[in-house]
């Protein structure tokens, strides 16, 4: 007996938006803590051109880069729990 025999196909696009948005929930929840305790000031000796952004500027490219991080990890997740369809 198979448990998984039973469970309905969950479309893909429902897939991909779920995991979109729980990673849009953790990018914000990062960027708050990241940024809680390190200034974007603080970062210009290590990124070249930095004096040219903002701080709202670096906030943005923060949480950017925090939800294409959390994004990937959940559509990988995603891929390994539905494996393609055997022929």
């Amino acid at each position: 007996m198979q448990v998984f025999d039973e469970v309905k196909e969950i479309p893909r696009a429902q897939r991909i938006i779920s995991a979109l948005w729980i990673a849009f929930f953790n990018a914000a929840v990062a960027t708050a803590v990241f940024f809680a305790l390190i200034d974007p000031m603080e970062l210009e000796p290590c990124i070249p051109h930095f004096p040219q952004a903002s701080r709202i500027g670096a906030y943005t490219i923060g949480f950017l880069l925090f939800w294409l991080l959390t994004a990937a990890t959940s559509l990988f997740t995603i891929t390994f729990l539905y494996p393609g369809k055997r022929s």
